[in-house]
């Protein structure tokens, strides 16, 4: 293309917006949803939001290292700078390839997201980005160069200056400006520039040295030694305040052999594998976990059934709870609590509301223990996937060094769901097997969200990482270190890539290095696309995870083995029946008096008893657990308790006195009121675990007289939701939203810079025109006839001003129909409502 054909340069960066066709400008507001909250009025007020400080600083952290690299590149550029210019500030005198080859990538990165515009001869960093990346003494470039010579000399005498001109070998000039360019322009010529430090001192080029990657600030005495004073002169250091002089950025360059930063980092840091396993070890691994997990989740909401801990005043479990529910699971505390809000993510255990306010399971969870155990599974896993809470702060201190409670305020981490896919990510990327280096991760995150601003920030990011990784493997997503089959069907993920062409030797082997150029990270999914890999997920856990059982095996000492998960009517008889005793890949229960007769107070028979246990052990019923249940069954109830205060009755008189001589009863408050019948201070409850704990087996009855069965009552919250993730700024718009968006802002823009005709236009930059009603009705009619485009001015019912150009059809009854060319459509409007109207220019078509 020749000069005279090319376009004109943009001048502004909403020039450089309005020349982007929609598919890049849906691509901006995809990458920075901030910009269309609300939708801006036209293309103008898109421009004007995309420079401000704070969608610019979002942006920024956005970026991977190699892109901020270049941002903070063109900030101690020219401005504008030219494409070569940047890349001799990327990949320096040497020309790196691997900088040669990313450069363009990165730039088309910086312009899709507007921090930069301008074509490749006019490059142009955003004036705000520009102000947060340049150097400044309060704050120092991450390239490490200081001010440029203009900058440094800019409260400089003239006669000073000219005294560093000359001493550098330079001609005096008549005015500063002239002396300050020429000093410039020997420090940006390399041969003239090495044949000056040619002649330095040697231990003036160790001063350079040490200044040369940054901090450019030191420091110096009145009297600067001759080393000093030598670079002072020659003003290879300047002065910037009193006692402080710094490296000017046309010396560092030239030292740096042109290299704006020390390490350019063009590609990625690839994510190694430490160890590798057979797949089939990994999927069944996990599988394996992953029905640890649900075992774990139903054991806590089982010990809170009957109302759980407590809720703390500020919010939470107290740390006392939090120890006794991680003795319950036979875990640590930090694992405790990830399982606690693991379930509470899940909408499966809430606090009651109740005024003594105490968590307990939501009615969720009995909708949940009816699903299959994989479906079970999966809604843990999807829960934990999008959770914003973060169950690795419990113990933690927060802002105002308050203790972070589970269940507490205070720990939801917006990137929390964005870490979680983003590692899961880079393990799907790695061959089937294969467990990642976990420096290696963590490199890579730091590589694709660079460290800037807040360092307690970043390493909560890198904190996250680490916490992904352990919870995976806990919740069966990852098994050996590996990612599954059924995680990475729950990801979404594609099948992973071949194997390197030689097989380690050992799970301990490293993998060998792959050096392509890693694809980008996939966007979480939609709801719908999050539905569809869940019942993938389900679909590959399902026959990995061990079938129920319908079976124990009775042992001789009172106990009961369980080889394996039991069928849910069985296990809870037996939960009710026995104790457990231990647990593992076998459930062990151990028969005891009082759980025999708790289930007796559950409405069991005797008869009930010993049927159950026949029908479901594989093994004969020894004797001494018939015995036992006997036994217990024959005292069961013999005595009653009901409420007086409450009383106790007997037929057998003998059994009151001896409760009456034992000692223990004192507490008890008791007193014969007939021979078989005995009064008491306590509360019925109290009275009955009293005659308990002396030995006794009472039974409770009602007014009526009759034995109550007191069944274990599950409590349970109102209905709940699950907490809502805290979202990480505005969301990404889906399709419809961006389409609308987009024609909003095109509407606008043509209704703002549509050419009127000369003397029609209104005063003032934005006012929306006005005429008189007359003049209005006889413009439409004019237009009807003509066939010729309007720009109007309409405030619609809510009082909202804009501007259109519309195309008149026709005029009637006090309103216009006509075609909308901002909407795309035909639309009618009431003629009170137009302020204005104005012809537009004869050019426009």
């Amino acid at each position: 293309m020749s000069t005279e054909d090319r376009p004109p340069a943009p001048r502004s960066l909403a020039e450089a917006l309005r020349g982007r066709d929609d598919v890049s400008l849906g691509r901006l507001l995809r990458s920075r949803p901030d910009l269309i909250t609300p939708v801006p009025t036209d293309l103008t007020q898109l421009a004007t939001r995309a420079g401000t400080r704070a969608s610019v600083v979002r942006a920024l952290e956005r970026l991977d290292r190699f892109a901020l690299q270049t941002a903070e590149a063109l900030a101690v550029a020219a401005d504008p700078a030219t494409y070569d210019e940047l890349l001799g500030l990327m990949a320096g005198d040497d020309a790196d390839p691997a900088v040669v080859a990313a450069l363009p990538h990165a730039l088309d990165t910086l312009r899709e997201q507007a921090l930069v515009w301008g074509d490749d001869d006019r490059l142009r960093l955003v004036r705000t980005a520009r102000e947060l990346l340049a150097p400044s003494p309060q704050h120092p470039s991450p390239t490490g160069l200081g001010p440029t010579v203009q900058e440094a000399t800019a409260g400089m005498s003239p006669g000073r200056i000219q005294e560093i001109v000359v001493a550098a070998g330079l001609p005096s000039t008549h005015d500063s400006v002239s002396a300050v360019t020429a000093l410039t322009g020997l420090f940006t010529h390399r041969k003239r520039m090495a044949a000056l430090l040619a002649g330095a001192p040697a231990d003036s080029l160790e001063v350079l040295e040490r200044l040369v990657w940054g901090p450019p600030y030191g420091q110096v005495t009145p009297d600067p030694a001759p080393r000093l004073r030598w670079l002072l002169d020659r003003g290879l250091l300047l002065p910037t305040a009193p006692g402080t002089v710094v490296l000017p950025r046309e010396v560092a360059l030239h030292l740096r052999r042109g290299l704006a930063h020390r390490t350019p980092e063009p590609v990625p840091p690839v994510v190694e594998a430490a160890a590798v396993h057979r797949p089939q070890v990994v999927d069944s691994t996990a599988a394996g976990q992953a029905y640890t997990a649900l075992a774990t989740v139903e054991e806590l909401l089982k010990d809170w059934d009957e109302g759980g801990p407590a809720v703390l005043r500020a919010g939470g479990l107290s740390v006392r709870d939090l120890k006794r529910t991680a003795v319950a699971l036979d875990t640590s505390e930090p694992v405790a609590a990830f399982w606690v809000e693991l379930a509470y993510a899940a909408g499966l255990i809430a606090s009651d509301g109740e005024a003594d306010e105490r968590y307990a399971a939501t009615p969720e969870y009995d909708e949940w223990r009816e699903l299959p155990a994989a479906e079970r599974w999966s809604r843990l896993a999807t829960a934990w996937l999008a959770a914003t809470r973060t169950a690795g702060l419990v113990g933690g201190r927060d802002a105002k060094d308050r203790t972070l409670s589970a269940l507490g305020p205070g720990l939801d981490r917006s990137a929390a769901p964005e870490v979680r896919h983003r590692v899961l990510g880079l393990l799907a990327g790695l061959p089937e097997g294969a467990a990642p280096d976990a420096g290696s991760v963590l490199a890579r995150l730091r590589w694709e969200r660079p460290l800037r601003g807040d360092r307690r920030e970043d390493d909560l990011r890198g904190r996250l990482a680490e916490w992904t990784l352990s919870e995976a493997e806990l919740l069966g997503v990852t098994g050996r270190g590996a990612l599954s089959a059924h995680g990475r069907a729950l990801l979404g993920a594609p099948a992973a890539p071949s194997g390197p062409g030689e097989e380690p030797s050992g799970p301990g082997d490293k993998l060998p290095v792959h050096h392509h150029r890693p694809a980008p990270p996939r966007a979480r999914l939609s709801p719908a696309e999050q539905a569809v890999a869940s019942a993938a997920a389900v679909r590959l856990l399902t026959p990995l995870l061990p079938e129920p059982l319908d079976h124990v095996l009775l042992q001789a000492d009172l106990t009961a083995v369980a080889p394996g998960p039991l069928e849910k009517h069985l296990a809870d008889m037996l939960g009710v029946l026995a104790d457990v005793e231990s647990k593992g890949g076998a459930t062990v229960y151990r028969f005891t008096p009082g759980s025999v007769r708790r289930a007796l107070d559950a409405g069991q028979a005797a008869s009930d008893l010993h049927a159950f246990l026949t029908a479901h052990s594989r093994t004969p019923v020894p004797q001494p657990l018939a015995y036992l249940i006997d036994d217990v069954a024959r005292r069961h109830g013999q005595l009653r308790v009901g409420a007086a205060s409450a009383y106790v009755r007997c037929d057998d008189d003998a059994v009151l006195s001896e409760i009456l001589a034992d000692k223990r009863a004192a507490a008890l408050g008791l007193r014969r009121l007939a021979p078989t019948v005995l009064a008491a201070q306590a509360d019925p409850a109290g009275l009955l675990e009293g005659l308990r704990a002396m030995g006794f087996a009472p039974a409770a009855e009602s007014a009526e007289g009759d034995v109550l069965i007191t069944r274990a009552l599950a409590h349970r919250t109102p209905p709940r939701t699950a907490p809502e993730p805290v979202p990480d700024g505005p969301p990404v718009p889906d399709d419809t939203l961006l389409a609308a968006a987009l024609r909003a802002i095109r509407a606008g823009d043509l209704a703002s810079t549509t050419p009127r005709k000369p003397g029609t236009a209104p005063s003032a930059d934005g006012e929306l025109p006005r005429t008189g009603s007359a003049e209005t009705l006889a413009t439409m009619q004019a237009a009807v006839l003509t066939g010729e485009a309007l720009w109007i001015g309409y405030v619609n019912a809510e009082g909202t001003a804009s501007q259109r150009v519309i195309a008149p059809i026709r005029v009637e009854g006090g309103f216009v129909t006509a075609y909308d060319h901002t909407a795309d459509e035909v639309r009618t409007y009431p003629l009170h409502r137009i302020t204005g109207v104005a012809e537009l220019a004869d050019d426009v078509g």
